[in-house]
């Protein structure tokens, strides 16, 4: 799936581009007034809410399953890492565990010793050949499994169902002015940039995807994303 040159998911059609790569930072903020913060759509919430319960059900059995499968390789089956949430605030964004127990020494020694994986780093927050990653975490990645846990996060308000991807704070600069928008919004357990190339898609155009979300938000436009998340989980398109 290509990311979309203009994306319809409110009244109107949205240009990624000129939302982050054209437009300057008075267009941006000027077009904030009129955007309702995210977290405080009652609708959207209660969809959350709802959503996540009949998923936690649903998935219940089968995250049981992924939870001793992962002890079983050696290790915790979930962990938390902090991420950046609405309004700036810090919160635990929970995963199951797709790498090793030693992964944050191996992750330094590979940046350190090739540069190509440093460069891809540094481009995409992403390693295509991660030598960090377990047998299963290679396909719990691949068919975004390991994203289960956060439904919980969702039942907490602490994120959504559908929303920009959940950042540290080391990526807040790659944002510049598009961060504002950011934080008036719950980050998603999915969103526009993973249904669009999920990491196929370089940096900037996933903040270009998470800004346009924003903007054009609608209740509709959430329910397609998720239908489409389906699709994606299913073929494994940009996972790794």
């Amino acid at each position: 799936m290509g990311i979309p040159q203009s994306i319809q998911l409110g009244a109107a059609p949205l240009e990624p581009a000129t939302l982050a790569g054209t437009a300057s930072a008075a267009e941006l903020v000027a077009r904030l007034p009129a955007t309702e913060p995210l977290h405080r759509n009652r609708v959207k919430r209660a969809f959350d809410i709802v959503g996540a319960v009949g998923l936690i059900l649903f998935f219940g059995p089968l995250m049981l399953i992924v939870g001793l499968l992962i002890t079983l390789d050696g290790g915790p089956a979930v962990f938390g890492h902090r991420r950046i949430g609405t309004e700036g605030r810090d919160f635990t964004c929970w995963k199951f565990r797709s790498m090793v127990v030693n992964a944050p020494e191996v992750f330094e020694k590979l940046i350190e010793s090739d540069p190509e994986a440093r460069a891809e780093w540094e481009a995409t927050r992403k390693l295509r050949n991660d030598p960090r990653i377990t047998w299963i975490g290679r396909f719990l990645r691949r068919t975004s499994l390991d994203e289960l846990p956060q439904l919980f996060n969702v039942l907490t308000g602490d994120m959504s169902l559908v929303g920009p991807r959940p950042i540290v704070q080391e990526e807040v600069a790659r944002y510049h002015v598009c961060f504002p928008f950011y934080m008036r919004c719950r980050p998603g357990l999915t969103g526009l940039w993973q249904v669009s190339g999920r990491n196929d898609v370089d940096y900037g155009r996933r903040v270009q995807l998470d800004t346009a979300y924003l903007l054009g938000w609608s209740l509709w436009g959430d329910i397609r994303i998720l239908l489409r998340t389906v699709g994606v989980m299913l073929s494994g398109k940009g996972a790794y």
